[in-house]
Order: C-alpha cells, then structure tokens, then sequence
C-alpha cells in the first residue's frame, strides 16, 4: 500500500515539474499586459509616442493571457498520465485552475484598467465596443499562437509571416469557426469574471462602503 503511494507521488511530482516550466514561462507572458496596463491607463501621464509604442506592445502581448485558457489540452494528457481519481482532483485539477484563472484573470484587469482609462477621459461609451473588438482581436491572436505558433515578438521578428501566412489562414472555413468560437468564449468568461472582480473591489472595507462614505452628503472634513 505505502509502495503504491509512493509511486502515485512520485507520478504526480513528475507531471507538476514537467509542466512548471511552461506554466511560469506563460504566467510571466501573461502579465506583462496587465503592468502595462497599469502603467498606461491608471497613471496620469500624456500620450506620448512612449505611452504609443507602450500601448502597441500591450496590445501585441495581451492575447498571451487568455492564451492559458487553450492550455486545458495539457490538462487532458495529465490526467490520462496520473492513475488516481483523488490525485487528478486534489492536485492536478486545482493546479490548472490557478494558473488558467491567473492568466485570464490578467486579461481581465487589463481591460478593466483600459476602461477606467476611457471613463476618465470621457469615453465611457466605448467601453463595450473597445472590449468587443479587443475580444475579436485576442480570438485571432490565439489561433496564431495555438495553430500557427506565432508569438508576440513576431510582429517585430518576423511581420512578413504575419501579414502572409496569418491573414492567409485565417481565412479558412475552418480557422474562421475556432475564432469565432473563440471569442464566444472569450466574451462570455470576461463578462462573467468582470463581474465578480469588479463585485469584490466594490465590497466594505473596515465595515463602511468606500462608494457610499464619499457619497453621502452628511459627510464632512475634519477640522
């Protein structure tokens, strides 16, 4: 019995350090959206060619965060490699969940800063169209990262292949179908975490509403 556990450990240690390379390598491709969407959008600084050239880059690496969504195919493979119920379940699974949920959860923020950026500059009507085509954008940036296996830097590397081969494929029936699927998804999984992380950033703090203490009119400074 203790051999048989041991064995199943040891499995499961094996698949854990097997994928905690790709798993790290595309939290930090991940996140680098979300910096720099706090560096654009919740810093008050004008638009310079840097805050420009910062925004194509966050633009360019934004798709990397929900990116780890399509990364439910290694999860696949694990579990058919770990013989446990109780290990898939207590380990592997929650695992997954983690690193899928911190990256989209990035992309999430990301956005989130983007349009509190437009609300402060009066825009608060593009929000939903800029959200929209930023979701149509990251559904093709995902299929060229899953099936053609393009990544950010290629804009700069390689742009001939982007512009050739990328526009080409997906043009398909096929690569149209993913797509659109894809952003389905996308739109649907961001409205619904939105909605929970904008419900938790708008809870009590110390047991008083931050939104209702600087609403209410019978508030007053001190002194």
């Amino acid at each position: 019995m203790k051999e048989h556990l041991f064995e199943l450990i040891a499995t499961v240690m094996q698949v854990l350090q097997r994928n905690v390379g790709w798993m790290t390598w595309n939290l930090f491709l991940a996140f680098i959206p979300l910096a720099l969407s706090v560096w654009l959008f919740r810093t008050r600084r004008g638009r310079s060619w840097v805050w420009w050239f910062g925004f194509l880059v966050f633009f360019a690496f934004l798709p990397n965060a929900p990116y780890l969504l399509t990364d439910v195919i290694h999860l696949i493979h694990d579990i058919r490699s770990v013989p446990s119920v109780w290990m898939i379940t207590l380990v592997i699974i929650p695992v997954y969940l983690l690193v899928i949920s911190a990256g989209f959860g990035a992309y999430v923020i990301s956005l989130i800063n983007w349009g509190y950026y437009l609300h402060r500059i009066g825009k608060s009507q593009w929000i939903l169209g800029v959200e929209l085509i930023t979701h149509a954008f990251n559904a093709v940036g995902i299929y060229w990262g899953r099936f053609l296996r393009f990544n950010s830097w290629d804009f700069i590397t390689q742009p001939d292949a982007i512009i050739t081969k990328g526009i080409e494929e997906i043009l398909g029936k096929q690569p149209l179908v993913i797509i659109t699927i894809t952003f389905v998804i996308l739109t649907a999984l961001h409205w619904l975490m939105k909605k929970v992380i904008l419900s938790f950033l708008r809870q009590p703090h110390n047991g008083v509403d931050i939104k209702s203490r600087s609403s209410n009119p019978n508030t007053h400074n001190a002194g």
